[in-house]
């Protein structure tokens, strides 16, 4: 079933951002108008099994096609769009050069020379971009700027461009899908200082990106091979039921924060699943608790202030719960539909799902 949002009348300013996912393409399509954003256009077209492989397109005729219906049911003429990769395929490092150098010697110096510090594969393997973020003193009375640096395979971005160009489309923008939802969420991430983290746990279909952000900027992301289908795998099991890409089963549950809460409510007696997927939850809470730990213990005087659940996953019944009592972190569910003042009924899209909308939102405030 395709889900759509449409409003009939629409008026130019208008930016089109299109995530591609394991499970789905979203599309989008946001208008500026002088109270903020309006949400004209958001559908969600189902990907079938085998069109996207951990996390790469796997058969981009197919993804292509699912483009082209997305865009028929919207009824969009977009001839440009904003995309995403996912962050298993990049690179992102913040690193330090001399203040002194001009535009030209800092991007030599960067795209040339820094980036193939930081690469796991030679240089002329990877597209690489960079942003100036500020400069600053270092401890010898140095002065530095500071360069977020972003890295992708050629292969993956090349794969994105002949997609969406069997699509009709071309790319004006290609990011990576953590800056996406930064973007959506930004005026949250703005109520932390310098020395508060946020942790953005992204749960998607196959996987999981953690992100750990300060002052609105990632400083170290990783990705966990738990998603949405490994828990509704084993529930599904568990109860002796066929295992299926769809998540209504994953979202007709409320998770129990602690084994005694499931003991009091009987879920685990009137449904056997849930202990298999408590497992699967609690294998990503040690992955989370391992990377929250790794970082913190490479940064001085820093703590977590917030564990932020997006992606498909990151609704699901009272997550937040568990994982504030698993890790002793405050923990929310974002909302973007909120975040972003779109005026949005919980019929078209319920709370448990609002958080998988993070990243084509901010995908189509790119384009605005």
């Amino acid at each position: 079933m395709v889900k759509q949002f449409n409003n009939l009348f629409g008026k130019s300013h208008k930016g089109v951002g299109i995530e591609l996912a394991s499970q789905r393409v979203n599309l989008v399509q946001l208008r500026k108008q002088r109270q903020g954003l309006k949400l004209e256009t958001l559908i969600s077209v189902p990907v079938p099994e085998g069109v996207v492989v951990n996390g790469q397109i796997a058969d981009p005729p197919t993804m292509a096609q699912l483009i082209q219906q997305a865009l028929a049911e919207s009824k969009i003429k977009a001839s440009r769009i904003a995309t995403a990769v996912p962050g298993r395929d990049s690179i992102v490092r913040l690193i330090s050069v001399p203040a002194e150098l001009d535009d030209k010697e800092l991007r030599e110096m960067v795209l040339n020379h820094e980036a193939g510090l930081y690469l796991p594969y030679p240089r002329e393997e990877a597209d690489v971009d960079y942003q100036k973020l500020g400069y600053f003193v270092d401890e010898d009375g140095i002065e530095k700027v500071q360069v977020l640096l972003v890295a992708t395979r050629k292969e993956i971005t090349d794969t994105y461009i002949n997609t969406f160009e069997q699509a009709g489309l071309q790319i004006d923008v290609l990011e990576i899908n953590s800056f996406a939802l930064i973007r959506t969420i930004r005026d949250q991430l703005r109520q932390y200082g310098p020395q508060e983290a946020a942790v953005l746990v992204d749960i998607e279909f196959d996987s999981t990106e953690i992100a750990i952000v300060v002052n609105g900027v990632p400083q170290f992301s990783r990705t966990v091979p738990i998603g949405t289908y490994q828990m509704q795998t084993a529930l599904s099991r568990a109860m002796n039921l066929p295992v299926s890409r769809d998540m209504e089963l994953l979202y007709g549950i409320s998770i129990p924060s602690t084994a005694t809460d499931s003991g009091k409510t009987g879920v685990t007696q009137t449904n056997p699943g849930t202990a298999a997927m408590m497992r699967v939850l609690g294998e990503l809470t040690d992955e989370l608790r391992r990377s929250i730990d790794f970082y913190l213990n490479q940064s001085e005087n820093l703590e977590v202030a917030q564990i932020m659940l997006a992606g498909p996953g990151g609704g699901l019944g009272q997550l937040n719960e568990f994982f504030t009592q698993r890790l002793g972190l405050p923990t929310s569910q974002i909302d973007p539909v909120v975040a972003l003042s779109l005026p949005m009924d919980d019929e078209t899209y319920p709370a448990v799902e609002r958080p998988g909308l993070g990243i084509v939102l901010g995908l189509g405030m790119r384009e605005v």
